[in-house]
């Protein structure tokens, strides 16, 4: 069984250094690159003020996160529920950026980034000079993502792990094959087995036929068939001897 997460973030910034922080975490189960319907999402009081450009991308305001759980008081579910399969995310290195240093500050170890599958860096790869963005990959795999009118962190994992999916060369969509009609009567050839005795039918030159021909043979110099023919008059007669 081959188990990995599709993981995303939202956070109130661009870099955790400067004191960004994350509000949002989601991910989903795939097994042998089929999502299980198990997944783990929590919205995240971040403990500061959430910039107005950030509320343009994901839609929260800091009023709607007062009151929601600390990063340090989900990290034991979030780190229970990756255990230590492999994490895919789109321009993964900054969520793990994000999640290591939450997590170092709620006093647990960092990912492994040997874990970290980077679909952004998979889709440059397979689309070198193209929009590699989530958004251009759907519609280039004609993922449905009508809904996605912000950054919601569950939804982007759900569209995600449809995208993995194709880009680790998984079924197109459009290209399922019909499937057969059942069928209820078998079809029996009748055949007889009776053999069936032929009539020979042959061909006899005539003594003119003959006689061309050994006139063409004349014109060629030591024809090397000649040596197996035999004299003309006594060739057997084609479906014979």
């Amino acid at each position: 069984m081959s188990r990995a997460l599709v993981l995303d973030t939202e956070t109130t910034g661009f870099d955790p250094l400067t004191g960004d922080r994350v509000l949002e975490v989601a991910a989903v189960e795939i097994v042998n690159l089929v999502p299980t319907g198990r997944h783990f999402h929590m919205l995240i009081d971040p403990e500061r003020d959430v910039p107005e450009e950030a509320t343009k991308v994901h839609g929260f305001t800091r009023e709607m996160l007062i009151g929601k759980p600390k990063f340090a008081e989900i990290a034991p579910a979030m780190l229970d529920f990756l255990g230590d399969d492999p994490i895919i995310a789109h321009n993964a290195p900054f969520d793990f950026g994000f999640l290591d240093w939450e997590l170092k500050k709620a006093g647990h170890k960092a990912l492994d980034r040997a874990r970290m599958v980077d679909t952004l860096a998979l889709a440059k790869k397979r689309f070198p000079g193209l929009p590699n963005s989530l958004d251009a990959l759907c519609r280039r795999y004609g993922i449905d993502n009508s809904m996605r009118t912000a950054h919601n962190a569950l939804l982007d994992v759900q569209l995600l792990a449809q995208v993995y999916l194709e880009l680790m060369g998984g079924k197109q969509p459009g290209l399922e094959l019909a499937s057969r009609p059942a069928v209820s009567t078998p079809v029996v050839l009748q055949i007889d087995a009776t053999p069936v005795a032929r009539q020979p039918r042959p061909i006899q030159p005539s003594e003119a036929e003959l006689a061309a021909h050994a006139a063409f043979l004349a014109k060629i110099k030591d024809p090397l068939w000649a040596a197996f023919l035999p004299a003309a008059g006594s060739l057997p007669a084609a479906g014979q001897g």
